[in-house]
């Protein structure tokens, strides 16, 4: 049995968040994607266009130092919707950031245009980012 287009598709784009090669993101996603992140600090909230996911991202970074990993366990997808449970580490000083996040994605056209964030623990990654 062959891998779903848009399973390969995910698997694509993490990578290219892991490597941080922004233009293959740009090329996955539609020009007026919306990203969700769930949470109550001053990241959370809804941001259109790659631009505004890319400025996100690097507030997000900033916060961890530049630790931030998300290791995907297992893609879930079919032509509307793609899934990932992924692992998020992070540490920030002196702390540590271990949880795990639920990544929905949208599709159409075989591009993401909306994705959303969902942490298992959302008041630890709360008092980590704060």
């Amino acid at each position: 049995m062959s891998e779903h287009p848009n399973v390969a598709r995910m698997r694509e784009g993490y990578e290219a968040f892991g490597k941080g090669d922004l233009e293959t993101l740009r090329r996955l996603w539609t020009d007026d994607v919306l990203w969700h992140e769930g949470g109550h600090t001053e990241l959370a909230g809804t941001f259109r266009g790659p631009d505004a996911v890319f400025a996100f991202f690097g507030q997000l970074l900033e916060r961890t130092e530049g630790s931030l990993r998300i290791e995907p366990l297992a893609f879930l997808a079919d032509d509307s919707y793609g899934a990932t449970p992924v692992k998020v580490t992070a540490h920030r000083g002196d702390r540590h950031l271990e949880v795990m996040s639920w990544h929905l994605a949208h599709f159409q056209d075989g591009r993401v245009a909306e994705f959303w964030v969902t942490s298992t623990d959302e008041e630890a990654l709360d008092r980590f980012l704060a």
